[in-house]
């Protein structure tokens, strides 16, 4: 069973599509583009599993999903660097300054649908 956390994504990614849906009036997903970032602690396994128990009996039951990853960026708040993370917590490498901004590699979000 996965942790909670990948549970309540995927119960949220479901009802994102299921509202989608009846927006927009399709009947099926066929697959689902999530941008995930670097540093999103989202384990790809445990979301996959939470996704196909969450999404039966829906518009999205056997949709597929495609991770399209996106690197973890920061800015530093002291010198204006920008450079990528390895973490959260690293410090900028051209002053030392700890931590970084975070811009971008903690996202987790539906880009776009494939939908019939």
């Amino acid at each position: 069973m996965p942790p909670m956390h990948e549970l309540a994504l995927a119960d949220e990614m479901v009802a994102l599509i299921e509202a989608a849906a009846r927006q927009q009036g399709f009947r099926r997903a066929r697959v689902v583009r999530l941008e995930v970032g670097a540093l999103a602690c989202v384990e790809p396994q445990a979301l996959q599993w939470a996704f196909e128990a969450a999404s039966q009996g829906t518009c999205a039951e056997g949709a597929e999903l495609v991770w399209l990853r996106v690197a973890a960026k920061g800015l530093c708040p002291a010198c204006g660097q920008r450079q990528g993370l390895a973490t959260l917590y690293d410090a900028c490498m051209a002053c030392g300054h700890l931590p970084m901004q975070v811009a971008s590699g903690t996202e987790l979000r539906v880009r776009d649908l494939d939908v019939e």
